[in-house]
């Protein structure tokens, strides 16, 4: 489990937009270039919800079939991921991996589960599920999911507090999750607290060539000379 960072660090971040973080990462983890971020479309539900940060509680979950456990067996282990949801450092993010050969058979997310959720310290969910009651689902609570449906069918929590695979995203317990409408993005956390610098940088060296691209002079000449002001931002 990844220890707390300081609570400044992640409001800096959540001031950032999750395609500008993947772009940081590159310059202070460049070994991440290509790995660690969602790399599958998701319906985001608020499109112009602000950017979230959280630590990932995990788990995985199936719908189609009925279950082979007891009802008993079933509301028990409910309860003991639920006991997990709250546990560990806050704000969490849920990383939800739905199992079922065809994932979103059935949805997880909806009105009772965003409410419960977001009681227990949780921000949002990342899940290749299903999500469901759009209207209903608990105020500032962000979900990227697979696809929207209907029936929640059989769906139950099969595993949790392991890691997981969503969107191509893979995701230990306990990581430092950053999320928004492009989708979700993990964060070493050894290299959080370089991140807000390395994005001023990216900023400032963007900054050179859009605002020649922006003047009614612009061509070529002008773009060459921009990027070479731009590389030389240190």
């Amino acid at each position: 489990m990844t220890a707390a960072l300081p609570p400044a660090l992640l409001e800096r971040l959540r001031a950032i937009d999750t395609p500008t973080i993947c772009n940081g990462l590159e310059i202070v983890a460049p070994d991440r270039r290509g790995t660690g971020y969602t790399t599958r479309p998701l319906v985001c539900l608020r499109e112009d919800m602000a950017p979230i940060v959280g630590y990932a509680r995990t788990a995985t979950i199936r719908a189609r079939d009925l279950p082979t456990a007891s009802a008993a067996e079933e509301r028990q282990r409910r309860l003991d991921y639920y006991a997990y949801v709250e546990k560990g450092p806050l704000p969490s993010i849920m990383v939800i991996e739905d199992r079922d050969p065809e994932p979103g058979h059935g949805a997880f997310w909806g009105e009772v589960n965003t409410s419960v959720h977001k009681g227990l310290g949780s921000l949002g969910v990342i899940t290749n599920g299903s999500i469901r009651d759009l209207d209903q689902c608990a105020a500032g609570f962000q979900l990227l999911a697979g696809s929207v449906g209907p029936s929640h069918a059989y769906v139950r929590v099969e595993t949790f507090d392991a890691p997981v695979t969503v969107a191509g995203m893979a995701v230990s317990p306990g990581d430092l999750i950053h999320a928004d409408r492009h989708g979700a993005v993990v964060i070493p956390a050894e290299v959080a607290p370089q991140l807000p610098a390395a994005v001023d940088l990216l900023v400032r060296r963007e900054a050179v060539i859009l605002e020649a691209s922006r003047r009614g002079d612009f061509d070529f000449a002008a773009l060459a000379r921009a990027i070479g002001e731009s590389d030389d931002i240190h």
